[in-house]
């Protein structure tokens, strides 16, 4: 008997339904590509009044929708297109809903760390679910304590085995002695994975306050980067400030060529400028916050950009016919 209900529930969802959000147009086509899906057409408009209106054009009654949309900039409006595009698939009484975000915002308020300020990462986990998610997924996010901020099931994947994999394959036979970096002993865990996997000693910028004031540091690199190639590795980069300085610092220390890798392109204000004119040897990340043609074009031909689609894509497939997620990276 239990076997029956067992195929159930492996039936109990329709067919897998695509949703893409405005905010990564590119990647929702990839994802729909390699799983050889169409992506459901739906309208997103924004009013005069800065009100947005979502409205599908197809029902998505008994179905297993996955809505992918990334919440970088403009975030307000990226995430309210979110859960108002949830609630909407909600009313229409689809099976089962899964909020696939690349990129998810307010990452890095995720604790009290001075009085009187809030934790909005836990509050943005309470509006996906409240807006109608039953599952979400979400890449590399800033702080690993955001899964207890869900109490729905998901995906937390991290990206740094797509660049692991571009590095093993097209920069390993390039570099001299090369030493993975991190910019602050913050990702130094994260870091240190990266060093693993590669089979590459690693270097932590150490940052100390001298005085009261935000800028007064001392910046010191705990390893050996004299003689070396350098991949310096991240999470998200966003104004570039402390990857400008770590770079100073490791030319200082005699390092040889630098790379930089990253997953999330947040790229504020004019962050891409200031990494172009950075003496970077070439900037590695992901497709997971969408990068405008004109920021590209600065780069020249220093910048590759590693798809995160198949990762997504197989998840989705996984989640939908109720197969381990974890075997994808041989957990």
């Amino acid at each position: 008997m239990s076997g029956n209900n067992h195929d159930h529930e492996m039936k109990a969802y329709g067919d897998i339904a695509l949703f893409p959000g405005t905010a990564s147009p590119e990647l929702a086509n990839k994802i729909a590509n390699y799983l050889e899906k169409r992506l459901c057409e739906r309208d997103v408009i924004l009013f005069a009044n800065d009100n947005l209106f979502v409205k599908l054009q197809e029902s998505v009654r008994g179905k297993d929708v996955y809505v992918i949309q990334t919440t970088s900039r403009p975030v307000q409006q990226n995430l309210m297109e979110l859960l108002i595009s949830l609630q909407t698939i909600r009313l229409d009484s689809a099976a089962r809903i899964t909020a696939v975000v690349p990129y998810l915002c307010y990452g890095r308020s995720d604790k009290k760390d001075q009085p009187r300020v809030p934790i909005t990462a836990r509050l943005v986990a309470d509006m996906i679910q409240v807006a109608g998610a039953d599952r979400y997924m979400v890449l590399d996010p800033h702080a690993g304590q955001v899964q207890g901020f869900f109490s729905v099931p998901g995906d937390v994947l991290t990206a740094s085995h797509i660049i692991e994999d571009y590095i093993k394959d097209s920069l390993m036979e390039k570099l001299t002695n090369p030493v993975i970096m991190t910019v602050d002993l913050g990702f130094a865990k994260k870091g240190r994975n990266y060093a693993e996997g590669l089979n590459m000693p690693i270097a932590f910028v150490e940052k100390r306050r001298v005085a009261n004031d935000s800028n007064a540091e001392a910046l010191n690199i705990i390893g050996d980067v004299n003689g070396r190639d350098v991949i310096i590795v991240d999470d998200e980069v966003d104004t570039g400030g402390s990857i400008s300085q770590a770079i100073q610092l490791a030319r200082q220390k005699g390092a040889r060529d630098v790379y930089l890798a990253f997953v999330h392109p947040v790229f504020s204000s004019n962050a891409a400028q200031r990494l172009a004119s950075l003496d970077l040897k070439e900037i590695i990340t992901t497709d997971t916050v969408p990068i405008p043609d004109e920021s590209k074009a600065l780069f020249d031909n220093r910048l590759t950009v590693c798809s995160v689609a198949p990762l997504l894509a197989e998840v989705i497939l996984r989640a939908h016919e109720g197969r381990s997620v974890g075997e994808l990276f041989d957990e």
